[in-house]
């Protein structure tokens, strides 16, 4: 399974979407689990697959799908 797979993959899992609702577009309190607490899980989540520790600075700034997507690269996961 390719990095972005699973990416994708914690997303629906966290969030308990679909992955047609998974998209571009997807942005933090945009579907109802995406809240403070979701927000956190999938943080939790994120730092436990791919073996990273967020900064504060970044987990405050991951805001769309796609900002975590260059989140991901900056701490070196390949996506």
């Amino acid at each position: 399974m390719s990095n972005k797979q699973k990416y994708d993959e914690i997303f629906i899992e966290v969030f308990e979407i679909s992955s047609d609702q998974l998209n571009e577009s997807l942005e933090y309190q945009s579907i109802e689990p995406w809240d403070s607490v979701g927000h956190m899980a999938l943080m939790a989540a994120l730092e436990d697959e791919f073996d990273i520790m967020l900064e504060m600075d970044d987990i405050i700034d991951f805001g769309t799908y796609l900002t975590g997507i260059e989140t991901m690269k900056k701490y070196g996961v390949d996506m």
